[in-house]
């Protein structure tokens, strides 16, 4: 996805319909074939997991075996590279700094998270996934790129709870990708527990499928949702909430939304930012 996901037009398009599945087969007849095995595949793991954590790590376990980067969403290397700099350089221009712990929910297979884990201090990088298939292949990029004198933490995990990590620990925690393959109840579960965890200047991004008309979900791995819906969800538990516009720049097709127990700077007043992290 590219920021052309992000025109108007696209942007109101309910691809659940059968005019639009109808419509992108006859645009693009090379893709209904692979479109019809994926969803031949998700309807069987979802009769034989019936609950979305277990249905969706039966998904990444079957796309892992094939290529863990394309299981996090990269078709090439090229891509794999270029979308985890895209989530670091923004984490540094937002004021990520070595000292800080960070919590990288839904790691993968560290396709940003490497960079991360060489930048932070030793121990300060905490990674969770629900895929122990794709956490194997986690611990290959951390040996291939020399990091295991960093000592990242690499755990799975079952639930958004967060249950087994301490208050107040992380400055920053991050969401990439992950939502916009979560039903609400998941993202809320996430969101009802997230406050806990951050410090009280600290915050959580996380990026989502954006739509402005119908919220909807295809094969019930990708959701759509609209800015409001999850704003107020955030909100509800007691966040500060806002929809980050300078995201909305990069070549990348979601969006981003930041949260924080305490109030969020403008997002026009840059530097306000890597101070509010400073302190």
């Amino acid at each position: 996805m590219t920021q052309d996901a992000k025109s108007p037009k696209k942007l109101r398009r309910n691809r659940s319909t059968l005019t639009h599945k109808v419509g992108y087969a006859l645009t693009h007849p090379r893709r209904v074939a692979p479109y019809l095995r994926r969803a031949a595949r998700d309807t069987w793991l979802r009769w034989k997991h019936p609950d979305h954590v277990g249905y969706y790590r039966a998904v990444m376990a079957s796309d892992s075996r094939r290529n863990p980067e394309a299981a996090v969403g990269s078709q090439t290397h090229e891509r794999w590279l270029a979308l985890g700099q895209m989530q670091f350089d923004y984490l540094i221009e937002h004021g990520l700094r070595p000292g800080h712990r960070m919590l990288d929910i839904g790691c993968g297979n560290l396709r940003g998270g490497w960079r991360i884990i060489d930048y932070l201090d030793p121990g300060n990088y905490y990674g969770i996934d629900i895929s122990p298939d794709i956490l194997i292949a986690a611990k290959k990029t951390l040996v291939e790129r020399g990091l295991q004198d960093k000592l990242p933490h690499l755990t799975i995990t079952g639930d958004l709870t967060l249950d087994f990590l301490p208050d107040d620990h992380f400055d920053v925690v991050h969401a990439h990708s992950v939502f916009s393959h979560s039903p609400l109840e998941l993202i809320e579960e996430c969101l009802a527990h997230v406050g806990r965890v951050l410090t009280d200047q600290g915050f959580f991004d996380f990026t989502f499928d954006r739509t402005e008309g119908t919220e909807h979900q295809v094969l019930r791995e990708d959701f759509y949702y609209r800015t409001e819906t999850l704003l107020g969800l955030a909100r509800k538990h007691g966040l500060s909430a806002r929809f980050m516009d300078d995201w909305e720049q990069r070549p990348h097709g979601q969006s981003k939304i930041r949260v924080s127990r305490s109030p969020l700077p403008d997002p026009d007043q840059h530097g306000a930012y890597q101070e509010y992290v400073r302190q």
